[in-house]
This record gives C-alpha cells, sequence and structure tokens, in this order.
C-alpha cells in the first residue's frame, strides 16, 4: 500500500474536522466518519476551496459509529479498495447533559456506553487488521473532563475507553500497529461547552493547531 490513507471516526466537528482538514492538506486521503451530515459537508468544502497544490481529498461516510453493521461494512470496503490503513483518529464521543451520579439516567448511561465504549472496542476489532496490513497508527483522546463532577457517565465511559486503547498499546508495543494517547490542550469543543458553560474560550487552542501538533506525532 502506498496511498496516505486515513480514518476520522468523528469527523464533522471539534478536533475530528480539524485533523481530517489537516491530513487533507498534507496529501492524505481521509475517509470522515460522522452522523452529522451536515458537519461533513462543510469540512469537504473547506478543503476544496482551499485549492493546495498536492492536497489529497476527502470520502465523506455518514454514518454512526455505534452502527455496527455499517462499521462492519466501511472497514471491509477500506479493505477490498486499499488494503489497508496508515492512520486511525479516534475522536467520536457522547457526552450526556451533566449531572451528580446518585441521578444519572440509564437511558443515557446506555448511549454514552455505546458511543464511548462499545464503539471503541468494536472498531478496534475491525481496523487493526486494516492498521496491521500497512503498518498504521492508531490515536486515541485522553480527557481530563472525564473526571469533572456532573459528568459521571461520559467520566467512566470515556475512562474505559482509554483502558481499552492502553490494553491494545501494551499488546502491539513490538508487533504493531503503534497506538498513542494523547492529551489535546483545552479547545473550544461543544463537549467543553458543557463542562464549562460560559467560559472565556479567547484562551483556549484553536483545534486546527491541536491538530497539526498531535499529526506531527505519526
Amino acid at each position: 500500500m502506498t496511498q496516505k490513507l486515513a480514518l476520522i471516526t468523528g469527523a464533522s466537528r471539534g478536533l475530528g474536522a480539524a485533523m481530517a482538514e489537516q491530513l487533507a492538506y498534507r496529501g492524505w486521503h481521509v475517509v470522515a466518519v460522522a452522523r452529522t451530515v451536515g458537519g461533513l459537508e462543510e469540512l469537504d468544502d473547506r478543503v476544496k476551496a482551499a485549492k493546495l497544490p498536492g492536497a489529497g481529498a476527502l470520502t465523506l461516510a455518514p454514518m454512526d459509529v455505534t452502527n455496527e453493521d455499517a462499521m462492519r461494512h466501511l472497514c471491509r470496503n477500506i479493505h477490498d479498495r486499499w488494503g489497508g490503513l496508515r492512520f486511525w483518529a479516534h475522536t467520536a464521543v457522547h457526552a450526556t447533559a451533566l449531572g451528580p451520579a446518585p441521578s444519572i439516567d440509564m437511558k443515557d448511561l446506555d448511549k454514552s456506553i455505546a458511543a464511548n465504549l462499545r464503539a471503541a472496542a468494536f472498531l478496534i476489532t475491525m481496523v487493526a487488521p486494516l492498521l496491521q496490513a500497512a503498518k498504521g497508527t492508531a490515536m486515541f483522546f485522553d480527557d481530563p473532563l472525564a473526571g469533572q463532577k456532573f459528568g459521571a457517565a461520559y467520566g467512566a465511559t470515556k475512562a474505559g475507553q482509554i483502558a481499552l486503547a492502553r490494553a491494545w498499546a501494551s499488546e502491539t508495543a513490538r508487533i504493531g500497529p503503534r497506538v498513542l494517547i494523547e492529551t489535546p490542550r483545552p479547545m473550544p469543543t461543544a463537549v467543553r461547552a458543557r463542562f464549562y458553560p460560559g467560559e472565556d474560550r479567547s484562551p483556549l487552542a484553536a483545534p486546527r493547531d491541536e491538530a497539526a501538533r498531535l499529526l506531527d506525532l505519526i
């Protein structure tokens, strides 16, 4: 496999959109996955409007990462078309409404488990062979907000996701694929806005700057 192919799950906004955009500018072909069709289309418009020499392209995949049949089909198509995957960044998360731990809504908890924990576990099983074939890299994102008060459902499931990633990183340290777990600087994302409503966002890092910094690691 010679083409630089990346998969970004959660690519319609925030860090995921910024990473997909930066990768395209660097000549990668990016498979951008998200539920929000409008966000993916805006991402595609930005990349096309930039008209940078040597830029790559996007394949938009408007689908839900919790839909295992859809994710299985997508990964199979990546295998059949390209043979492997150089990079996977998993930025998709579900942040529930804030509330004290004794008041967790079980439906919200189930959604958090499905999006933040089960989807990550399932995607690892699907993406690992693609990365192995291309000697690629996976990247997960730890979140200090996961331990904040009134965010127990998000925090517990996000911590579980990172535990999965750490286990996978340890298991593949010698044989690959490479698994990185990074902690982005605070950014003005929708998830952060839930934890800090009304916060002055001017000191926060721009997602495009964080994306560029994190991509330099690969």
